[in-house]
């Protein structure tokens, strides 16, 4: 996350996040999940800008009409969280401006990076003088992934992924997103676990990634929720196996879907790759019956 305060405005850069590796340990009595994940943040943003309003009003505008900007929006939730908490004198209003780039139910992290940009956005343009621990306990209570986007750019993340250690040296990595114009529900997701298989350890990945050896990273990127995911939209299979014939260092899908990477050894391999999956226009498999789709495709660097 990146902000710069101007003279009548705060402007945060909410970056999106890739799964390198996520693990589903069990089910939790609050109804969560026990996860272990590691996480990246990626050079693709959305953009959120702050002004102070003279009444206590949150206002909030977005580039996609899709989206809504009521009391239901993440980051109208967060403004309220700040404004009712005792003893944070946040009896403000803002005028917030948010503009999309992240798909949405993609698996990007998205909602909780702009959430995580709210606090962060506030708290400077109220002058809260909140610590970076305060936010991330705030953003916890809005979302699991929140808190991981205070002490990005990299960690491993545990518990239903709030208990976040910042995993170090960050290496610099090339990636291609492949994000289809559906998106995958996390809970439709879930229910289709199942919760008996092995469990895979991370051990090799954390090594290479803190070593930044990218063919032994691809060779160790796994997700459990891939085939639940599968299970929803069997697309999603060609996609991976359209991904995986141009031969990156590894594919993967990202949280619980939509988007599935590649990443790739140097930056002009994933323009290469990125250029091929254009080319190649629609996606689909006629055999599943599923309708072909053509999906956003980005090409981007892990954050430093």
């Amino acid at each position: 996350m990146r902000l710069t305060r101007f003279a009548d405005s705060v402007v945060v850069w909410a970056p999106a996040k890739l799964n390198l590796f996520l693990e589903v340990l069990g089910r939790r009595g609050d109804g969560y999940h026990e996860i272990a994940t590691l996480i990246t943040t990626i050079r693709l943003f959305d953009t959120l800008v702050f002004r102070e309003e003279d009444s206590p009003e949150i206002r909030l505008t977005c580039n996609w009409r899709n989206l809504s900007t009521g009391p239901d929006n993440l980051v109208i939730r967060a403004a309220r969280l700040l404004q009712d908490r005792p003893g944070f004198n946040a009896a403000r209003g803002a005028n917030i401006r948010l503009v999309k780039r992240i798909p949405m139910q993609a698996g990007l992290g998205g909602g909780s990076s702009d959430t995580a940009a709210t606090l962060a956005g506030l708290n400077e343009l109220w002058r809260l003088d909140l610590s970076t621990e305060q936010l991330a306990e705030l953003g916890g209570e809005l979302g699991s992934d929140v808190p991981f986007f205070f002490q990005g750019p990299a960690a491993w993340c545990t518990g239903r992924g709030e208990k976040v250690t910042p995993v170090k040296p960050v290496p610099i990595l090339e990636w291609v997103l492949v994000c289809p114009p559906f998106g995958c529900e996390t809970a439709a997701v879930y229910r289709r676990l199942k919760l008996d298989e092995k469990k895979r350890s991370a051990t090799i990945l954390l090594d290479a990634f803190r070593a930044g050896r990218v063919e032994d990273i691809g060779s160790q990127l796994f997700n459990r929720l891939y085939r639940p995911a599968v299970e929803l939209r069997p697309e999603l299979s060609d996609i991976l196996t359209r991904i995986e014939a141009l031969k990156p260092a590894g594919q993967l899908m990202s949280g619980s879907g939509s988007t599935l990477f590649a990443l790739c050894a140097t930056r002009t391999e994933a323009l290469r790759l990125a250029a091929q999956l254009r080319s190649e226009g629609e996606f689909g498999n006629q055999t599943l019956g599923a309708e072909k789709i053509r999906p956003q495709i980005f090409v981007v660097r892990s954050c430093s």
